[in-house]
């Protein structure tokens, strides 16, 4: 599943072609994804003028100057194609622009969604409404120490709650528990304060190191210009079950926590 590295990547990518143009046609070529498509979505859309991109977690967010924002979430399969020489099978929505760009919404597995919402009402979509904070641009150490405290529950499962921390995935907590040297299953209340320090240090540089890959392409997930991810090629730990850590070189575990595989090194994540 694209997790919020890839999902940067693509808001990043879309802008450099979308911000400031007119949709002057867009297709439906089919009547859902995961949902059924709101009512009225090409009519509030065609000959709207977008007038900014970004990203809440792994949800991209597209305001246009008709007061609505589009909200798009990948999916497990999901991607943005960017001026398609050919149109594919699942190109399930179809943007067009007033200077000839082409945005196609290919999902083979149709998990993916798109929602229209009014820009003022966007807090209270209820998929952003119970948000926690986004991990880039802030100091979490505080957050977690509260977030943490007293807390029985493992600290993977603790992370994965997007009401914790926004947007984090199986793939990139599971690297920064490896960068922070702390085990999977520990409880968030017995960490220390200095491995919730470093552990807040390492989350967003993980992330951000994967953005500057262009995410981590495991089976369909693509730039918006084509190109692959190429974070995969420096995961720590995770899909690396029996091969060395990079830290010390004894081999990586895997173990299974709420049906998601937890990569790590038994000898230095204590």
């Amino acid at each position: 599943m694209p997790e919020l590295p890839e999902v940067e990547t693509t808001v990043r990518g879309l802008r450099r072609v979308l911000d400031g143009r007119r949709l002057t046609r867009v297709d439906l070529h089919r009547d859902d994804l995961r949902r059924a498509f709101p009512d009225g979505l090409v009519q509030r859309l065609v000959g709207a003028t977008i007038t900014g991109l970004s990203r809440r977690a792994k949800y991209g967010l597209i305001a246009t100057d008709r007061d609505d924002t589009l909200i798009f979430h990948l999916g497990m399969s999901g991607r943005m194609r960017l001026d398609p020489e050919v149109l594919e099978k699942h190109d399930h929505v179809v943007f067009h622009t007033d200077d000839g760009h082409v945005v196609a919404f290919n999902d083979a597995r149709r998990f993916g969604s798109l929602d229209l919402v009014p820009t003022a009402a966007l807090g209270e979509y209820p998929a952003l409404a119970a948000l926690g904070p986004e991990p880039l641009g802030v100091d979490l150490t505080a957050h977690l120490k509260a977030a943490f405290k007293d807390r029985i529950a493992p600290v993977k499962a603790l992370l994965l709650d997007q009401r914790v921390v926004a947007g984090l995935g199986n793939i990139y907590v599971c690297e920064a528990l490896n960068c922070a040297r702390i085990h999977p299953a520990r409880e968030g209340g017995k960490i220390s304060a200095a491995r919730i320090a470093a552990l807040a240090d390492a989350i967003p540089r993980v992330l951000d190191d994967a953005i500057a890959a262009g995410g981590s392409t495991l089976r369909d997930f693509a730039q918006v210009d084509g190109t692959l991810g190429y974070f995969q090629k420096s995961f720590r730990v995770y899909g690396r079950e029996g091969e060395p850590c990079p830290r010390d070189g004894h081999p990586i575990k895997r173990i299974v926590q709420s049906g998601r595989s937890s990569f790590f090194c038994s000898w230095c994540q204590r």
